[in-house]
């Protein structure tokens, strides 16, 4: 997490060690596992400050005293291409895709919380996998008291140069920026979206 802080405060990128991943026999994973109300709720959009007012009228802005937390999203921590679509079968994944860690920080200013967020996370092929280069689809966003007020899908191509078979990616997401009057629950969500 402390190596994650430090690419997201200053922008410089450090190696991190490849984890043992050990995951076989599973479904292709997606952020909204849970159904197509989770996927609606979160599509690209961001909420207008007249449908956040509306949340919380005649309040006036506080200052946030912590960041909000930064959680992967149940099931969209890993994602799984199988060839044929014989999903689950080992022999046939082409390569599969993990959150190593995940980290933000914040500014607070003028009843604003300004958001850095960032994720690490690694691909790897698996047996049937050939691709060099692969686009991987993250999601990220920011629910605030059960409203989405932003959500966008970032597609982050990641290139596996030969002998190697896995490769780390990054990516950091800038100048989100939340509403706050005081007493919101606000969570920062990222994970895999495999229907993007």
């Amino acid at each position: 997490m402390r190596m994650l802080n430090q690419l997201i405060g200053t922008g410089r990128f450090a190696a991190i060690g490849l984890a043992a991943v050990a995951l076989a026999g599973c479904s292709m994973g997606g952020m909204f596992g849970g159904g197509s109300t989770d996927a609606s709720r979160y599509a690209n959009a961001s909420a207008s400050q007249t449908e956040i007012a509306q949340v919380a009228p005649n309040a006036l802005p506080a200052i946030a005293t912590e960041c909000p937390p930064i959680k992967v999203r149940p099931g969209g921590e890993a994602l799984f291409s199988y060839g044929g679509g014989r999903v689950g079968n080992a022999r046939d994944l082409h390569f599969q895709a993990v959150i190593e860690k995940q980290s933000r920080n914040c500014v607070v200013s003028n009843g604003l919380i300004t958001v850095k967020m960032g994720i690490v996370g690694r691909l790897l092929l698996g047996p049937a996998g050939g691709e060099s280069s692969i686009n991987v689809p993250i999601r990220f966003a920011v629910e605030r008291d059960g409203m989405a007020v932003f959500s966008e899908v970032y597609r982050i191509p990641v290139t596996i140069t030969p002998p190697n078979q896995s490769e780390e990616f990054v990516k950091v997401v800038e100048n989100v920026s939340i509403p706050y009057v005081g007493g919101e629950d606000i969570t920062i969500w990222v994970g895999f979206d495999s229907k993007a």
